[in-house]
């Protein structure tokens, strides 16, 4: 299982973004804005909600210009929410977001802006990199031309672990390439 750190969002555990994680407008910055942006709203945090999964896989793929599913979470406690459509600096952005059974929201960041989210690095490759706003800890990493980012108020290793499960299934599926 995981830890997560404070309530849930919305609940008095709001997380406050008063600054991005760094500068420059990077995927954990981007990743970490949009997630406290939406997941302290308990109505409206995402468009298309879990229950009708299909129509949000279909049109988020469409719009990304890639197959889009959202991994299956619930061996680490989290239950997928839905999804929303996000405006990127060039182009789309999905946004998954799921719950675990306390309320603590985690967030599924799909970029393929990459190479403008990481200061025009040119070659990432796949290795995860961390980076921490106060309880905001946010994993991310570039494989193919997506960038992915996990967000959560949770501790790094808890959140590692769920990156890594969530690396392994959409590179088990090709997911965005």
């Amino acid at each position: 299982m995981h830890k997560m750190r404070g309530g849930p969002a919305g609940a008095g555990g709001a997380i406050p973004m008063t600054r991005p994680v760094s500068p420059a407008p990077t995927l954990a910055s981007a990743a970490g804005f949009a997630h406290a942006v939406y997941t302290p709203d308990q109505r409206r945090a995402v468009e298309i909600d879990a229950a009708h999964q299909d129509q949000l896989v279909a049109w988020l793929s469409k719009r990304m210009g890639a197959a889009m599913r959202p991994p299956h979470l619930q061996a680490l406690g989290y239950a997928l929410e839905g999804g929303r459509l996000l405006p990127g600096g060039a182009g789309p952005v999905a946004q998954f977001m799921y719950r675990d059974a306390g309320g603590t929201r985690l967030t599924l960041y799909v970029s393929n802006e990459v190479a403008d989210l990481e200061s025009g690095k040119s070659d990432p490759g796949t290795a995860f990199r961390f980076a921490q706003q106060g309880e905001l800890t946010v994993f991310y990493w570039v494989d193919g031309p997506f960038g992915y980012a996990i967000s959560a108020a949770a501790d790094r290793e808890a959140l590692a672990g769920v990156s890594a499960e969530v690396y392994r299934q959409l590179s088990a599926a090709g997911v965005g390439k």
